[in-house]
C-alpha cells in the first residue's frame, strides 16, 4: 500500500505539490505552472512531477481558489430562491450600513445575487421558537418548480423564516425540489443562525457556486482514479480543516477562503511544533498580505466576513487581508502624499523590474533599488529581474517628491510597512494582544523580505521563516485535520439556563458533526469535540464566542473578555445567542520539514528531504562560511549603503548563524537579516530571526 500524502494548493500562477512518507519521513515538493482552463490538469502535472517510477499517493488533501474567483469575477451559476410568503425582498432590502457614507453617487449595496424574477414566496410561518403557526402549503409547489424551470436555473436555494429554530418546511421543500434540480441548498444546513439576510445571502451564494464545484471536484475525482490509483480525495475549507468530497459539493462555499486558510494551517503547525504559544501569520504575496492570530496553536476563526460585498456566515480562519504587496504600485497623490496600494501591477505587466512592459514602481522595485533582491538570481524559475527598469520607475517617484532614488526606494517600502503594520495591530493590539509577545511566522514570496523591519517597528522579537516555505499552502494542506463544524441559534439568558435543553441541543450539533466522519469509517473515539458559545449582554448587537462551560462560570469568561476586548464590564444581563460544535479527527500526523536540498530548479522541479521525522540530534554547524555565495550593496537607514554577505539557505548547516545585515535566499524566497539582528538556522529547516543580542 502506498504511504505517501500528499497536500496540493491551486493557486493562480503555480500549483504547489507537497508529500510525505508515513515510514520514511521524506518530505518532497515541487510547482508546475497553474492550467487556468482546467485547473486539475496542473494538479496531475504536479503529480507526475513529483512521484517516482510506480508510487502513487494514498490520499490527497486539496486547497483550491476556484471558488473565490468565480464569485469574485461574478461567474456563478444563475438561481432561484424560495422563502416564506412577505420575505421575498430580503436580499434587497439587506442593511443600511454604506461603505462609503458620504460618498452619494455610488450604490449603497452590491445588486442582489438573486433578482427579483427569480425570488418567489411560499405560504408558511415558522416561529422563532420553533412552533408551526402556519402550516407549509404544498399545492403552491408545482407553481414554484415550473416557475424557476422557465428562468433555467441550474440552483435552487431555500431560506425561509426561522428555519434554524425548526428545519421541517425546508426539509419538506428540498425533498420535493431535488427531482426537478439537481443543486438544493437549504438555510438550515448552511447557516442554521438567526439574522435573515445574512443567512439568505450565504444559502444563496452557496447555491450559486454548486455547480462549478460539483464539476470541478468530480472531473478531478475522475482524473486521479486514472492517473494515481484512486487516492482519498478531501478539501480545505476556510476554518483550516479538510472536509469529503460529498461534504464540499454540498457546502463549497465554505471553500471560498481556503486558500489563505491553507497557509494559516501551515503556520499553526509550525508554531505548534516550535512550542510557540502566540503567534502571527504573515503571507505576503504579489497583490495582497494576509495575517492572522495563532494562540496556542490553533488559528482564530471569525464567523462572518464579507466577500465580493456579499455577507458570508460560515467559520472561517479570520484572515485580515490588505492591499498590499510585492506588485502594489506607489504613486504621489494630487497632494503630493506618497501612497502605495491597493492597485496592483499584476502579473502582467508586473513590476517594471520583471521587463514585460510594466513602468510605474512597486514595492518590488523599490526593494530591487535598496539592495535587497539579488538582480543576478532568476525568479520563480522564469524571471530575471532588471534593475535598471526598477531604479527609472523609482525615480520618476523620487523627482515628484523632491527625493534622492534611494530615498523614493526607501519611503516606498516604509509606507507599505506602514500598512502591514496597521493589519499586524488589528489583529492583535485591536483584539486585546500585546503584539511583543507575539512571534512573527513569515512566507510567501515577499513576506520573509519585510518580516524583520516589521517585528523591530512593532517590537516582536522573533520572526521564524518556515522550511518549505515556497509551497507552504500545500503543507498547510497536508497538516490540517478533517474538521465539521455546525451551529445552531439559541437564546437565552443565563439566569433562566435550562442544562437539559442545552445538553440536548448540543448533543444534536455533535452527531451532526460526527456523521460524515463516521460515515468515512473512523472510530468516534478518535474525534475531538469541542463546544463553545456566542454570548452577549442583553440588547448587544454583537456576540463573542467563548468556550463551553457551565454557568456560572461563563458569566465571569464572558466579562473578561468582554473587557479585553471593549475595555468595560457591565452589571446587565448576558443571554446565549448561539451553540457551537468542531468535530476534529484526531492530531495529524504531521511532517516537520527538513532541510531544503540546494541548487536553482526550473518551475516542475521537486525538492526532497529523506530525514526521520522529526529531526533531533544532528550537529551544530562551526558557522555560516560554508553558505558564503556573494555580497551586494545595500541600503538601509541606520547605516547608509553598505557592502552585505550573501547566503545560500540551503547550505547553513544547523546552528549556523548569519548576523545582519545579510541576505539569506532559496530557491522561492529572500529573507533579509537586518542591522542588529540575527538568523539562526534550526534542525528542521526553519530560519529563525532574532534581534541582535547588545550583552
Amino acid at each position: 500500500m502506498s504511504r505517501l500524502r500528499v497536500g496540493v494548493d491551486v493557486g493562480g500562477t503555480f500549483t504547489d505539490v507537497v508529500s510525505v512518507d508515513d515510514v520514511t519521513g521524506e518530505v518532497r515538493s515541487c510547482k508546475v505552472p497553474t492550467v487556468p482552463d482546467n485547473r486539475a490538469q496542473g494538479v496531475l502535472d504536479g503529480l507526475r512531477a513529483l512521484l517516482r517510477a510506480g508510487e502513487a499517493c494514498a490520499s490527497l488533501a486539496h486547497g483550491t481558489t476556484t471558488i473565490t474567483n468565480a464569485i469574485v469575477e461574478g461567474r456563478v451559476a444563475p438561481v432561484g430562491l424560495v422563502t416564506t410568503r412577505g420575505f421575498r425582498d430580503v436580499l434587497e432590502i439587506a442593511r443600511m450600513n454604506r461603505a462609503h457614507l458620504y460618498r452619494l453617487e455610488l450604490p449603497a449595496r452590491a445588486e442582489p445575487l438573486v433578482p427579483r424574477r427569480r425570488r418567489l414566496e411560499i405560504t408558511e410561518r415558522v416561529g422563532p421558537d420553533g412552533t408551526v403557526q402556519t402550516p407549509l402549503a404544498p399545492g403552491e409547489l408545482e407553481g414554484i418548480v415550473a416557475a424557476l424551470r422557465a428562468e433555467e436555473v441550474e440552483a435552487v436555494a431555500v431560506c425561509l423564516l426561522h428555519a434554524y429554530a425548526n428545519p421541517a418546511h425546508e426539509q419538506a421543500l428540498r425533498r420535493a425540489i431535488e427531482p426537478h434540480f439537481r443543486h438544493v441548498s437549504v438555510s438550515s444546513e448552511i447557516n442554521a443562525e438567526f439574522r435573515e439576510y445574512e443567512r439568505t445571502c450565504t444559502t444563496a451564494l452557496n447555491a450559486s457556486v454548486m455547480p462549478l464545484a460539483a464539476r470541478y471536484v468530480d472531473g478531478l475525482t475522475a482524473a486521479l482514479g486514472g492517473a494515481t490509483g484512486g487516492p482519498a480525495l478531501r478539501l480545505l475549507h476556510s476554518a483550516g480543516g479538510m472536509m469529503s468530497v460529498a461534504a464540499a459539493k454540498a457546502r463549497p462555499l465554505a471553500m471560498a477562503l481556503s486558500g489563505p486558510a491553507a497557509g494559516v494551517a501551515a503556520a499553526a503547525h509550525v508554531a505548534r511544533a516550535l512550542g510557540v504559544d502566540r503567534a502571527l501569520a504573515f503571507d505576503m504575496g504579489g497583490t495582497t498580505t494576509d495575517v492572522c492570530l495563532i494562540s496556542d496553536g490553533a488559528a482564530e476563526t471569525t464567523s462572518q466576513r464579507k466577500l465580493a460585498d456579499f455577507p458570508v456566515r460560515l467559520p472561517m480562519v479570520a484572515v485580515e487581508s490588505i492591499g498590499a504587496g510585492g506588485g502594489s504600485l506607489a504613486r504621489v497623490d494630487e497632494v503630493g502624499a506618497l501612497k502605495v496600494g491597493p492597485q496592483s501591477a499584476g502579473a502582467v505587466p508586473g513590476p517594471a523590474c520583471y521587463g514585460q512592459g510594466g513602468t510605474l514602481a512597486t514595492v518590488t522595485d523599490a526593494n530591487l533599488v535598496l539592495g535587497y533582491l539579488n538582480p543576478a538570481r532568476l525568479y520563480g524559475g522564469t524571471i530575471r529581474i532588471r534593475p535598471d527598469l526598477a531604479r527609472s520607475a523609482v525615480e520618476t517617484i523620487g523627482r515628484r517628491l523632491g527625493l534622492s532614488t534611494l530615498e523614493a526606494a526607501h519611503g516606498i517600502v516604509e509606507v507599505a510597512n506602514a500598512s502591514m503594520l496597521r493589519a499586524l495591530r488589528l489583529v492583535s493590539v485591536q483584539r486585546g494582544h500585546d503584539l511583543r509577545r507575539f512571534s512573527l511566522i513569515a512566507y510567501g514570496g515577499a513576506g520573509p523580505v519585510h518580516a524583520g523591519a516589521l517585528a523591530r517597528q512593532c517590537g516582536i522579537a522573533r520572526v521564524i521563516v518556515p522550511a518549505h516555505s515556497g509551497a507552504f499552502s500545500a503543507l498547510g494542506c497536508l497538516v490540517s485535520p478533517l474538521r465539521y463544524d455546525a451551529v445552531q441559534t439559541h437564546r437565552a439568558r443565563l439566569d433562566a439556563w435550562d442544562g437539559k435543553l442545552i445538553e440536548d441541543r448540543f448533543r444534536a450539533l455533535e452527531e451532526q458533526c460526527l456523521r460524515p466522519i463516521l460515515e468515512e469509517g473512523h472510530a468516534a473515539s478518535a474525534v475531538t469535540l469541542a463546544r463553545s458559545v456566542d454570548l452577549r449582554y442583553v440588547g448587544q448587537n454583537y456576540e463573542i464566542e467563548l468556550p463551553w462551560g457551565r454557568d456560572p462560570g461563563l458569566r465571569p469568561a464572558f466579562e473578561a473578555r468582554h473587557r479585553q476586548l471593549y475595555g468595560y464590564a457591565t452589571g446587565e444581563g448576558v443571554e446565549c445567542v448561539n451553540l457551537r460544535v468542531v468535530a476534529r479527527l484526531g492530531d495529524v500526523t504531521a511532517p516537520h520539514p527538513g532541510p531544503l536540498p540546494s541548487g536553482e530548479r526550473e518551475p516542475g522541479h521537486t525538492s526532497s528531504t529523506s530525514h526521520p521525522l522529526p529531526l533531533r540530534g544532528r550537529g551544530q554547524s562551526e558557522g555560516a562560511a560554508a553558505s558564503l555565495v556573494g555580497a551586494q550593496r545595500a541600503y538601509f537607514p541606520e547605516t547608509g549603503e553598505v557592502t552585505m554577505p550573501r547566503h545560500d539557505r540551503t547550505a547553513l548547516a544547523p546552528g549556523a548563524v548569519v548576523t545582519g545585515p545579510a541576505v539569506v535566499e532559496d530557491e522561492w524566497s529572500t529573507i533579509v537579516v537586518y542591522p542588529d539582528q540575527r538568523a539562526a538556522a534550526d534542525a528542521r529547516g526553519h530560519l529563525i530571526l532574532d534581534l541582535e543580542s547588545t550583552s
